[in-house]
């Protein structure tokens, strides 16, 4: 059986594309990793990650596709993806994107958002790992800069983010919030205050805004908070609040 897995509909409807947000069931590893950890770099067996990327890559239903990962840093930086990657040197980057056929792009995340990316017509597609830091540098538009490289148009390029913390668990704190509004005001907006303690930071809805600003075909969301729901999504916060590691869910896009 394949892993659970989350869809958007707008993405579902691309004729050639196929795309997943897995969660964390459906795996084989244990104990805090249970079940679909997908991350070679928070001390779970290797065989067991690997195991794990095999079920989310064929839960795509597109055959056993070579996947493309990077070792993502909370940049800005995309990588064009031409061929299958030697996936134990992966580059340094938080976005790729492709005109290849038969190459799975995967997001690693576990709070942060994992977004997809497609233009039909020119058969281009991206990922990125959007947590506030990349989100606030640009890396949105560094990826549909260099999906456009390839050929793709803005307007037709659509948009799915995946299961990502939400600004209701999410709390920044006073210094995050006025560094916010000092170097990056064009996420100011996002930054929630109203009935709340402490500022709280909309990484989603910044997301959001910023496909609209940039004239993005559409976006959609899929999923829920990962904070909120730690039986279906591996979380940061959530774990650190509870004293354990947290595995890595995939988010997964790949033409033909």
């Amino acid at each position: 059986m394949h892993p659970p897995v989350e869809k958007s509909p707008a993405f579902t409807a691309i004729s050639g594309i196929r795309h997943g947000f897995f969660g964390r069931r459906g795996g084989v590893s244990e104990g805090e990793f249970e079940s679909l950890n997908v991350s070679r770099s928070v001390g779970d067996d290797l065989a067991n990650v690997t195991e794990n990327v095999h079920r989310a890559v064929m839960g795509l239903k597109a055959g056993p596709l070579p996947i493309a990962l990077v070792k993502q840093v909370h940049g800005a930086d995309v990588l064009t993806v031409t061929a299958e990657m030697d996936l134990t040197q992966r580059p340094e980057a938080d976005a790729m994107v492709t005109s290849a056929p038969g190459i799975a792009l995967g997001i690693l995340t576990a709070d942060c958002a994992p977004v997809l990316l497609a233009d039909e017509t020119a058969g281009v597609i991206g990922a990125a790992h959007a947590g506030w830091r990349s989100a606030v540098n640009g890396i949105l538009a560094n990826t549909v800069e260099a999906m456009t490289a390839l050929g793709a148009a803005p307007e037709r390029i659509e948009v799915a983010i995946g299961p990502t913390i939400s600004a209701d668990n999410y709390e920044v704190g006073d210094d995050f919030a006025a560094m916010i509004r000092d170097q990056f005001p064009n996420a100011a907006d996002h930054l929630v205050t109203n009935g709340k303690a402490r500022p709280h930071f909309d990484v989603a809805g910044f997301l959001v805004a910023q496909t609209q600003s940039l004239g993005l075909k559409s976006v959609s969301t899929v999923g829920s908070c990962t904070y909120a729901n730690p039986d279906l999504y591996f979380s940061h916060r959530y774990a650190t609040h509870n004293d354990a590691r947290a595995g890595r869910q995939i988010a997964l896009v790949a033409r033909g």
